[in-house]
C-alpha cells in the first residue's frame, strides 16, 4: 500500500507554474499534460510514473500509477451534473478523491466551500498536475497571459499573484486510500468530517471497493452526501456502477441512488451516496 503524506503549498508559487503551460476548459484552467510529460520524463518524477505509462501504454497500472496524468470524461459529467442540480458548497468542507487534475475541488473553491482537501495515489500527480491547477485557478485576473486565438488559450502565467485566503483552504495528500484516511484522523490538525465528497471514474477496479467503501465511512460527516462518476461499465478492468452499487447494498452502511445517467457514447452515470441513517 502506497504511503500516504501531506505536500506542502510552496511560498514561491512562481515555482509551481515555472514552465507550466495552462489551457482552459469548462471555465477552467489546467496545465497541459504534454508538456508536463516532457519535464518529467527528464528526471523530476521521483515516482517514475510517466515513464512506466508512456512504455506501457497504459494509462493504468495497478498499485503504481491509477490514471492521474489525464483527465477523464466522467470529470465533466459530474461538473456539469453539480451545476444542473445546484449543489451548494458554501461553507461547506469538501474532499476531491482520486483528484487527478483537481477540477472537481477547483469548482468547490469557486462555489466558496470553506475548506477543499485533494487526494490522488500518486505524488507525482500532486505536485505536477494538482497544485499547479488550483494555484493557476486562484490567480487574480491579469495574473495570466491571455492569447487572441478563437480556441481555448495557451498561457504562460505571468508573475504568479493569488487571490487573498483562497489556498488557505486547500489541503493535498497522496497515497492509498486506506493510508490517507489515517493520516487524516491521526493528524494533530482537527478533522472536522466531510460535508460533501466528490470522485470520479474511481470504482473502475473492484479490488479497491473495500477501501473506498471504508473511507468513505471513515471520512463522511454523518449527514453529508458523496457525488461519484463513473462508466456503466470498464472493459478490461471489471468494475462499473452497478457493480458497485451491489457491493454497498451488501454492506448496508450508504444508500445510493443514480441522479443522472448519459448516454452519449459509453454509458455513464451520477450516483449520489449517504449514510443510511442520514437526513
Amino acid at each position: 500500500l502506497k504511503a500516504a503524506k501531506e505536500h506542502n503549498i510552496p511560498e514561491d508559487l512562481n515555482k509551481v507554474l515555472e514552465n507550466k503551460v495552462l489551457e482552459t476548459v469548462s471555465d477552467l484552467y489546467y496545465v497541459n499534460m504534454s508538456a508536463v510529460e516532457m519535464t518529467c520524463l527528464d528526471g523530476s518524477d521521483e515516482e517514475g510514473i510517466v515513464s512506466k505509462s508512456v512504455s506501457s501504454h497504459s494509462d493504468l497500472i495497478p498499485g503504481v500509477y491509477e490514471g492521474g496524468l489525464k483527465i477523464w470524461e466522467c470529470t465533466f459529467d459530474l461538473i456539469d451534473y453539480l451545476s444542473e442540480a445546484e449543489i451548494e458548497f458554501t461553507s461547506k468542507t469538501v474532499l476531491d478523491l482520486g483528484c487527478g487534475a483537481g477540477l472537481l475541488g477547483i469548482v468547490a473553491l469557486r462555489g466558496k466551500a470553506e475548506k477543499v482537501h485533494f487526494q490522488d495515489y500518486n505524488s507525482t500527480v500532486i505536485d505536477k498536475i494538482t497544485l499547479p491547477n488550483v494555484v493557476a485557478n486562484c490567480l487574480k485576473e491579469g495574473s495570466r497571459r491571455d492569447s487572441g486565438d478563437s480556441k481555448p488559450p495557451l498561457k504562460r502565467p505571468r508573475k504568479v499573484e493569488c487571490l487573498p485566503d483562497v489556498l488557505t483552504k486547500c489541503r493535498f495528500f497522496s497515497g492509498e486510500w486506506s493510508k490517507v484516511s489515517q493520516l487524516l484522523l491521526s493528524s494533530h490538525k482537527p478533522l472536522s468530517k466531510y460535508d460533501i465528497i466528490l470522485t470520479s471514474e474511481t470504482i473502475y477496479n473492484p479490488d479497491y471497493y473495500s477501501a473506498l467503501h471504508d473511507t468513505l465511512a471513515q471520512l463522511l460527516d454523518r449527514n453529508g452526501r458523496v457525488y461519484l462518476a463513473s462508466k456503466v461499465h470498464y472493459f478490461g478492468a471489471g468494475g462499473g456502477i452497478y457493480l458497485f452499487e451491489k457491493f454497498f447494498e451488501e454492506r448496508n452502511v450508504f444508500r445510493s441512488s443514480i441522479v443522472k445517467i448519459i448516454d452519449k457514447g459509453l454509458q455513464r452515470c451520477i450516483m449520489e451516496i449517504a449514510f443510511k441513517d442520514s437526513s
